[in-house]
């Protein structure tokens, strides 16, 4: 079976896209997904999301991670499909979207960026190593005083895996903080790697560095290895609301793919 697809990426995120508002693309079959995230034999992507009709809204956004399963929220992802669904003319330059872990909106700016409104955070857990909250996905937020000196693969597997987080794992965010400007470098797993940005965890290190700094509202500028991005937000008793991730979202390319003869990734 042949699929159009549309590739992606923000501040170096990318993701393969899919048009599924007829229900012609199998959500079920995570191998398929991961064969067509795969560097090697597919198209290779960070992720794969597709576009469904939801009543009520814009569209629905569903997420699936390179290894072929569905996540909750991917915030590089909702900011670029949401720059997908302008280009499908579903939208002009504002969208309401469903995603997993809820409503999202979303404003289109005329340069490419895209502001894309967070879920709010509840509540953030203080561990000696970092701050633990969810952003749409778990994450695990380290500040270091030297970037340099950290292996993220390594050192971001290590607490990916760690016992408090199990079963379902974590997400890791090594940040760099000096006022308000962040440095970021994310371990994410379902990709079980480097990522060159996470926006659901660049939005977790901003707020994160909010409670450090004692801030109740405010903006960070942020500089992950893909690119820059911002997060706007408010303190709201133990957690966060009116929480914004901002930055760029590119079309990169359109193609077809072919799967008639699709063998599984051993």
């Amino acid at each position: 079976m042949q699929y159009q697809f549309y590739k992606y990426q923000g501040a170096g995120n990318d993701f393969i896209v899919i048009d599924n508002r007829e229900g012609s693309f199998n959500l079920k079959d995570y191998k398929l997904i991961e064969y067509l995230c795969h560097r090697r034999f597919g198209i290779g992507a960070d992720g794969l999301m597709t576009i469904e009709q939801c009543d009520g809204y814009d569209f629905k956004m569903t997420y699936f991670n390179s290894d072929g399963y569905e996540a909750s929220m991917c915030g590089n992802g909702g900011r670029c499909i949401v720059a997908f669904a302008f280009h499908l003319g579903i939208i002009e330059d504002k969208a309401r979207f469903m995603a997993a872990d809820g409503e999202h909106k979303a404003v289109l700016y005329p340069d490419g960026d895209v502001d894309l409104q967070m879920i709010d955070v509840s509540a953030v857990t203080k561990h000696v190593d970092g701050y633990f909250l969810n952003t749409g996905v778990p994450h695990l937020v380290h500040f270091v005083d030297d970037l340099k000196t950290i292996d993220v693969a390594i050192e971001g597997r290590q607490l990916r895996y760690d016992a408090r987080f199990q079963p379902a794992g974590t997400n890791v965010n090594f940040v760099k903080h000096t006022g308000s400007q962040l440095t970021v470098y994310t371990y994410e797993r379902g990709v079980e790697g480097e990522t060159l940005a996470c926006g659901t965890g660049i939005t977790a290190s901003a707020l994160s560095a909010a409670l450090v700094d004692g801030k109740t509202e405010g903006e960070y500028n942020v500089t992950a290895k893909g690119g820059n991005l911002s997060v706007r937000f408010k303190k709201q008793n133990d957690g966060f609301t009116n929480i914004w991730l901002k930055g760029p979202a590119k079309l990169v390319f359109i193609g077809t793919i072919d799967t008639d003869g699709f063998k599984p990734i051993v």
